[in-house]
């Protein structure tokens, strides 16, 4: 926009459009705008259009006002994958359809979707990508919304016919040339054209709490007839019927899309095409389409996307991914989870990492809260790391409740966790957890076992570059300028990372060497001509906790107090470690490292390794170690948004607040100084009632 130029909103009469975010990016303006007689929009700025939503009876002021002032009037509506919740919850929507014809839920009038239908969209590269996104659609099983369990259907030897009810009122009935009696009309049809078939009559969940009404009463769909009427995901329901009625419910091109025959009894967007098998005739309708071109026209051409991260206009691809990673990490954190004697600073983010619409979180100190929690199948017990005592492993044996280990991820935060800073990725772990190499963990298995697809690849890699490239590492604290050593020209620096000495992957990953004293010693003795460069663990620097006789600093050429672990890096040839994670930053940049006890990135032919773990058989390569270890391992928060979010935007957000540029809200993962100060010596306290019971 140049310096004289107006800048341009778009008008409506809503008060709850303007606060879509990235709502007037997608519009290609600058702002929206509510209409007001008392505050009208002045400066230097000009409508360029009148926006409503739908067509509510309360869009006719908007119509007239645009009519008058002879401005493009856009009808607006939820896309077709809309967001993780419901609209009504306030969830935002991800997509939205516009539309300056009329609306695709209304058949009474030409709409855009329709005339992009009638113009044959037949790029080949636009229906490949229709291809791949009906593919992730089904394998994901994704829906408008996404916040709806996954139930499956009791065996049977019978075909499964789905019938699908609408609440009243709703304005897409009366928009596909159908009223009230057509929900009977299609009951009836069902019933006569399937009579060996199991009948199921989906319910709308308003009608079933008693929200709202419906169509379909007790009374109508009396007999042998099953009825659903709790939230249930649609894509899992439809895999499971072989037949689905509609009227105009969205579902029905949900069920096109999962492969189900679909008969219409009102005129919805999908039918006319040749698709669906219809009652009711289509206006202006007629030619067919293939299941490809509709979705192409639909949810391609006629939806636009929100980034859900960004709020800038994105690809329905960028919301598929988005949303697909809700799911996945919902169904992972299904079930009642007790978590078991967590400080009580972490529980409010342990709580967020283990969010799921369909599950319950509750934090207990007793063995006994465990005990009373009855016989259900679905209860899991979490602990933090390997913090799991006698009784309560032994508890969870004899019930056979699965033990869940929770620690943060390889990609933290900026600043210590014993500072009161929540960290941006944790594991929780199923089966073991990877500083533990006595048993399995799911770091593990996934590395011995997976098969990284070319993409997962690419990514590692560029995981790789952008660690190295920005300087990045677990903590990400320290001064960050180049470090100089005392090393004689062509000596070989070899880097030795210090660790706290009762850490638990010292406890459980060295079966021989267990102090920074004796690791010192060793390298000293295997390696006389290096230069030995010591830097002592961020905590032990920090005074958050304490080495008590820790001397291995004096053996050493030179310690690193203040800098970077990055920068240690950079002038070492060699890293020599127990477990430490540097040993993993380490590789991310190409340098030799050497293992005395067994971290979780050793026994795969990437170290040279003094005690190999048994198990690890395979032979890996960095991006296949890295793919396993920062894609598929943790999980990863934005906790701006309060959703799982990806390490690419974790390591966006630490560049960002590295560089001083975090947006709001980014840095609020940050307590202040007195807050920070007041959870020290809470935690003192706690810690000693803990040791006292």
């Amino acid at each position: 926009m140049g310096p004289t130029e107006p800048a341009q909103f778009a008008l409506t009469f809503s008060s709850g459009i303007p606060k879509i975010p990235g709502l007037a990016r997608l519009l290609g303006v600058d702002a929206v705008v509510r209409h007001s007689p008392f505050r009208p929009p002045g400066g230097n700025r000009r409508a360029a259009m009148v926006i409503g939503w739908g067509n509510k009876p309360n869009t006719q002021r908007a119509q007239e006002y645009a009519a008058r002032h002879r401005l493009p009037y856009l009808a607006l509506e939820d896309g077709f994958l809309r967001s993780v919740g419901l609209g009504v919850d306030g969830e935002p929507p991800l997509s939205v359809v516009v539309d300056d014809l009329g609306i695709h839920y209304d058949a009474r009038r030409p709409s855009r979707l329709e005339r992009i239908l009638l113009d044959d969209p037949d790029d080949p590269e636009l229906l490949e990508r229709a291809r791949s996104c009906i593919g992730r659609i089904r394998r994901e099983r994704l829906s408008k919304y996404n916040s709806a369990p996954e139930v499956t259907l009791p065996p049977g030897d019978r075909p499964r016919v789905l019938v699908i009810d609408q609440t009243a009122g709703d304005l897409s009935i009366a928009g596909a040339l159908a009223g009230p009696e057509s929900f009977q009309h299609m009951l009836a049809a069902a019933r006569r054209e399937n009579p060996e078939a199991e009948l199921l009559v989906k319910i709308h969940p308003d009608v079933g709490s008693g929200r709202r009404q419906g169509h379909l009463t007790q009374a109508d769909v009396a007999g042998p007839v099953r009825i659903l009427d709790r939230p249930v995901n649609p894509i899992h329901l439809l895999q499971q019927v072989d037949r689905v009625y509609t009227v105009s419910s969205q579902m029905g091109f949900e069920a096109l899309l999962a492969g189900r025959p679909v008969t219409c009894f009102g005129v919805p967007f999908y039918a006319g095409w040749g698709l669906t098998d219809d009652r009711v005739p289509a206006p202006r309708r007629g030619r067919p389409r293939t299941l490809e071109q509709l979705f192409a026209a639909a949810c391609l051409l006629y939806s636009r996307y929100i980034d859900p991260e960004t709020g800038e206009p994105c690809t329905m691809e960028r919301v598929i991914d988005h949303l697909a990673l809700q799911y996945r990490q919902f169904r992972r954190n299904s079930g009642t989870i007790l978590c078991y004697r967590f400080v009580p600073w972490k529980r409010g983010y342990v709580r967020r990492y283990l969010q799921s619409p369909w599950n319950r979180v509750r934090f207990v100190e007793r063995l006994e809260e465990i005990e009373r929690s009855g016989d259900d199948p679905d209860i899991r017990i979490a602990v933090w790391g390997l913090d799991c005592p006698t009784e309560v492993a032994d508890l969870a044996t004899r019930r056979q409740i699965p033990v869940w280990r929770v620690e943060d991820g390889f990609i933290r935060s900026v600043g210590l966790g014993k500072s009161y800073i929540p960290p941006l990725s944790l594991v929780v772990d199923r089966s073991g957890i990877y500083f533990d190499p006595t048993a399995p963990s799911d770091l593990e298995r996934i590395l011995q076992q997976a098969d990284f697809s070319t993409a997962e690849l690419e990514r590692a890699e560029a995981l790789i570059r952008t660690i190295v490239a920005s300087r990045l590492s677990k903590y990400n604290v320290g001064r960050g300028e180049p470090l100089r050593t005392g090393a004689r020209p062509g000596q070989p620096v070899l880097l030795i990372p210090g660790q706290v000495e009762d850490d638990a992957s010292i406890r459980a990953g060295c079966p021989g060497i267990r102090s920074n004293r004796q690791l010192v010693e060793r390298v000293r003795r295997e390696r006389p001509d290096a230069f030995l460069l010591y830097k002592p663990h961020p905590d032990v620097v920090s005074g958050h906790l304490a080495n008590p006789g820790d001397d291995a600093g004096a053996l050493a050429d030179q310690v690193v107090t203040d800098a970077t672990i990055d920068a240690c890096i950079e002038v070492a040839d060699e890293v020599h470690t127990l477990t430490s994670l540097t040993g993993f930053e380490a590789l991310l940049r190409g340098r030799r490292v050497v293992t005395y006890g067994q971290p979780f990135y050793a026994g795969w032919g990437l170290t040279t390794d003094h005690r190999p773990p048994a198990r690890r058989s395979r032979h890996l390569r960095l991006a296949e170690l890295v793919a396993g270890c920062l894609l598929r391992y943790p999980c990863y928060l934005d906790f701006r948004s309060g959703r799982f979010t990806t390490p690419e935007r974790v390591l966006s957000l630490l560049q960002e607040e590295l560089a001083g540029q975090a947006r709001p809200g980014i840095r609020t993962t940050r307590l202040g100084r007195k807050w920070r100060k007041l959870l020290f010596f809470a935690r003192g306290l706690y810690d000693h009632a803990r040791q006292g019971s």
